[in-house]
């Protein structure tokens, strides 16, 4: 009971006493991001209501959404190596608020019917408002990286350093999650009170609290490194490839070729990212010995594969506001103590995150997600209802889906890196790991466009007073349960396989 009693308090207490005022910049960069989704309750109800867009529709842009985060190589590489006025990092961080702000100010515009957004469809200025602000976010996360190896005092011993480096990234998921607690409630409630257009002006705070961070506390950086041409200038080609790309699969082509290859052009730029990624992530493992190059591929592995796995799909969500009559309140509800919970169960796990392998932290996150998902499945073929439960009160368990299972699989993985960063080159080589996880991410929702796909759930759209699309939901059960097997048994295998069965 003691040891139960001491593991505890240590771990509600290492992560505050392990924080440092330099670390204050990168952790309000990190605020900042969690705290984004201030809007997100309004924004889904907005783009439900105004934009004409199919869950598969809305799936697929979220894929082409997701693909700036693959590409942060060429963020890394200018972070590392061209100063802006002098600043490395801090110019940067302003850059991607300024980024962030335009943005916003176009979906400000979109809500209120401003002139200045008329210059094209709504769901054209919706794609380019959301594509600068995601730029944004991607410059300011490479700073913020490369600033989590850089805050660490090197000048003791290895063991010490480690340790550091497992609570830096800690506490960064730590302040990613607090914004979340914060505004999680308040993205709802706010949206039940005002108007769209006035949620997405309240949203203009974000991109204020990064630059505040950067601004009030110095920040000492490495020298910049020579410009690696190879992972610089590949990223801008493979950049242009994948706008040129996206460009193509909306165009009508004649063409059977043309036409097959931008029918698939989301598979297409996974599978050459995967490649143009591995290899770049070859040229800075080179230097590392076979044992510890080994260790950190599988590592990576294991967790592309755990975030690769598909999701349902905007779909649940929809079924939950037609069918549940789950209001913007409530969505505020659920995320808010979602985010409480998330939170608690961060800090109360942080020691034991710091001090165990990648994918133990893994298994029992899958485990744990796959068991909380179990009720809302219940809920759609209404087990609870015939017990006399209120889906409300079901619906509170998933919260617990809220959770930052991704950021609490990402700690284990970012330390690593942290740890094997080199000098010089340490934005580079967190975006480039970035980026591999980020694609895995991507390659998750072409499963899930698919999924969608063989099994369509759809909301009513009316146009001018005539119905559209039907409501349709009646493939949503099956497209959970089949979600919820492929998402416990491959993760579990792949771990087997690559992290246990070879030390036994």
């Amino acid at each position: 009971m003691i040891d139960f009693k001491n593991a505890i308090k240590n771990s509600l207490l290492n992560p505050i006493k392990h924080f440092k005022l330099r670390y204050l910049p990168l952790l309000m960069i990190y605020f900042a991001y969690g705290a984004s989704g201030i809007s997100g309750v309004a924004e889904t109800f907005w783009v439900k209501e105004e934009l004409k867009l199919s869950a598969t529709a809305l799936v697929s842009l979220g894929v082409w959404l997701s693909l700036p985060w693959s590409v942060k190589m060429v963020f890394g590489q200018l972070v590392d190596s061209v100063p802006i006025l002098g600043s490395q990092r801090r110019a940067y961080v302003y850059i991607g608020a300024g980024l962030i702000t335009i943005g916003t100010i176009l979906l400000i515009g979109l809500a209120g019917n401003y002139d200045f957004v008329k210059f094209t469809s709504k769901e054209n200025v919706y794609i380019i408002s959301s594509l600068l602000s995601i730029i944004g976010f991607v410059l300011q996360d490479v700073v913020a990286d490369a600033m989590s190896t850089e805050v660490v005092d090197r000048n003791q011993s290895e063991e010490k350093v480690q340790e550091e480096l497992a609570y830096v990234q800690i506490l960064g998921r730590l302040a990613i999650s607090l914004a979340g607690v914060i505004v999680a409630g308040l993205s709802g409630w706010l949206a039940q009170i005002f108007s769209y257009e006035t949620m997405f002006k309240i949203s203009l705070l974000i991109p204020l609290i990064s630059i505040i961070g950067v601004t009030i506390i110095k920040i000492d950086v490495a020298k910049p490194s020579p410009i690696n041409c190879k992972i610089l200038c590949g990223g801008l080609i493979f950049a242009v490839f994948i706008v040129l790309m996206g460009y193509g699969s909306y165009q009508e082509w004649q063409n059977k070729i043309l036409k097959f290859i931008f029918k698939y052009s989301q598979e297409i730029i996974v599978v050459i990212s995967l490649i143009v990624i591995s290899y770049m992530i070859s040229l800075i493992l080179k230097d590392i010995d076979k044992k510890t190059r080994s260790f950190i591929i599988k590592t990576a592995i294991v967790i592309f594969v755990y975030r690769a796995m598909p999701s349902v799909g905007p779909g649940l969500q929809w079924w939950e506001i037609d069918v549940l009559g789950f209001d913007k309140a409530f969505f505020g509800t659920l995320s808010q103590i979602g985010a409480i919970l998330s939170i608690l169960g961060m800090w109360l796990f942080s020691d034991f995150i710091a001090k165990k392998p990648a994918h133990y932290t893994l298994l029992w996150l899958t485990i744990i997600t796959t068991i909380l998902f179990l009720p809302i499945i219940a809920l759609y073929y209404n087990i609870p209802q015939s017990l006399g439960i209120s889906p409300k009160t079901v619906a509170l368990i998933d919260t617990a889906i809220s959770s930052p299972f991704a950021q609490l699989s990402m700690i284990p993985l970012l330390t690593l890196i942290a740890i094997y960063a080199p000098e010089g080159k340490r934005a580079t080589w967190f975006a480039l790991m970035a980026s591999l996880m980020n694609l895995a991410l991507t390659t998750g929702g072409i499963f899930t466009k698919y999924l969608n796909e063989v099994f369509p759930v759809s909301r009513k759209i009316v146009e001018n007073g005539n119905i559209i699309t039907p409501m349709d939901y009646s493939n949503l059960g099956i497209l959970m349960i089949i979600v919820t097997i492929l998402n416990v048994t491959i993760p579990l295998v792949t771990i087997y396989y690559l992290m246990i069965r070879n030390k036994n």
